[in-house]
C-alpha cells in the first residue's frame, strides 16, 4: 500500500510538471509542445538537484514498464487513415526508413564521440596516477 501511495504522489508531481509546461507554452506563446517543455523543466530540476531522482523514480519506472499500453490508442487511431496509407504508402515507408537511418547514424556518431571522450579521460587519469 505504501508503494502505491508513493507512485501516486510521484505521478502527481510528474503530472504537475506536464501541466506547467502546457501553461507556460500557452502563456508565453512558445512554438513547442507543452509536454516537451514539461520534460525540459523536469530535466532542469533533476540536473540542478531541486528535484531528487528518488522523488520520481518509482513512478517513472512504473510508466516505462507499462509503456506499450500508451501506444494502443495510436494504433487504433491509425485504422482511420487506411486510404491515406494506400495512396501515399510508399512515400511514408521511404520517410520512415530514412528517418530511422538518420536516427541510427546520429546515435552511432554521438556514442562514438562520447566513447572516445570517455576513453581519453580514463587514459589521462591512468597517466596521472602512474
Amino acid at each position: 500500500m505504501k508503494k502505491f501511495v508513493i507512485i501516486i504522489l510521484q505521478l502527481c508531481l510528474l503530472w504537475f510538471l506536464n501541466e506547467l509546461g502546457y501553461f507556460l507554452v500557452e502563456a508565453l506563446n512558445l512554438p513547442l509542445p507543452g509536454n516537451v517543455l514539461g520534460m525540459v523543466i523536469l530535466f532542469g530540476l533533476l540536473m540542478t538537484g531541486v528535484v531528487s531522482l528518488k522523488w520520481v523514480e518509482e513512478a517513472s519506472s512504473f510508466l516505462i514498464k507499462h509503456l506499450a499500453f500508451f501506444f494502443i490508442p495510436i494504433a487504433v487511431g491509425l485504422m482511420n487513415f487506411g486510404p491515406l496509407f494506400f495512396q501515399n504508402g510508399i512515400f511514408l515507408v521511404i520517410v520512415i526508413i530514412g528517418s530511422a537511418a538518420v536516427g541510427i547514424y546520429v546515435t552511432g556518431l554521438v556514442s562514438q564521440v562520447l566513447a572516445e571522450k570517455k576513453e581519453g579521460a580514463s587514459d589521462d587519469r591512468s597517466r596521472d596516477t602512474a
